[in-house]
């Protein structure tokens, strides 16, 4: 797999480069040993993770407002919260807009059995292009990017984190992370990252997997301001938003 430099990650000078221990799996690299958690250094994170939650479910309430209004005219439900593995593997209910018909999984199941090209894009990616169940207002609130905004709260809530890597289900970690799942363990999932700001869905599951593991074991509390100061541009260029 071709390497991918999307965000020089710095390391602190006083720590040594990590030993690379086994392979991840055939999707992922060599796998340096992970950070150690310790206590300044997540308290640090903790911190930004609720000023920064806080203070933006503040400046982003009166949209919030106008979206629940907009998803809630088919008479659905605002908010969807799928199960996601967090932290140390607790499940949580990741929140978001809801972005799709009310009859998603059933018109899914369909698609995938009529169209092959559809189903081996969906066991590639977990994504489709051309996603039958998004509806008109979800097509905008993905492409935006709008529709993680209630992920906020899951970050006050300490389930995620501003920063990490993209949550996911236990089927995706069973099938796509291997022995790099205990890096995604290792940390919160964020509400951005190293793949939000490396071209999402334009890349391969490999190389998420590839990124997640580098920022399990690389990124400082410095190089997650970097990224967040690079979200507000990777959104707005919409590249592989869907």
């Amino acid at each position: 797999m071709a390497a991918i430099e999307p965000l020089q990650l710095t390391l602190a000078p006083a720590n040594p480069a990590p030993p690379l221990a086994t392979a991840a799996n055939d999707v992922g690299p060599a796998c340096p040993v992970p950070q150690p958690r310790l206590f300044l250094r997540d308290a640090a994170k903790r911190a930004l993770d609720v000023v920064g939650a806080a203070l933006l479910l503040v400046l982003f309430a009166p949209v919030m407002a106008v979206i629940a209004l907009l998803v809630a005219r088919d008479g659905g439900p605002v908010f969807y919260a799928h199960r996601r593995v967090g932290r140390d593997g607790a499940s949580f209910g990741c929140l978001k807009f809801r972005s799709m018909v009310q009859d998603a999984d059933l018109r899914l199941a369909e698609l995938l059995e009529r169209d092959p090209a559809a189903r081996a894009e969906w066991e590639a990616t977990r994504k489709l292009r051309r996603d039958p169940r998004i509806t008109a207002v979800g097509r905008f609130l993905r492409g935006s990017s709008l529709d993680e905004l209630p992920q906020l709260i899951n970050v006050l809530k300490g389930e995620m984190s501003l920063v990490g890597p993209r949550p996911v289900q236990q089927s995706e970690l069973n099938a796509f992370y291997g022995t790099a799942a205990s890096y995604y363990r290792a940390v919160r999932p964020g509400l951005t990252g190293l793949w939000q700001v490396s071209g999402r869905n334009d890349t391969s599951y490999a190389e998420r997997v590839a990124l997640d593991v580098r920022y399990v074991a690389e990124a400082t509390l410095l190089d997650d301001i970097r990224i967040l100061l690079r979200t507000p541009f990777a959104v707005l260029r919409r590249r592989g938003a869907y």
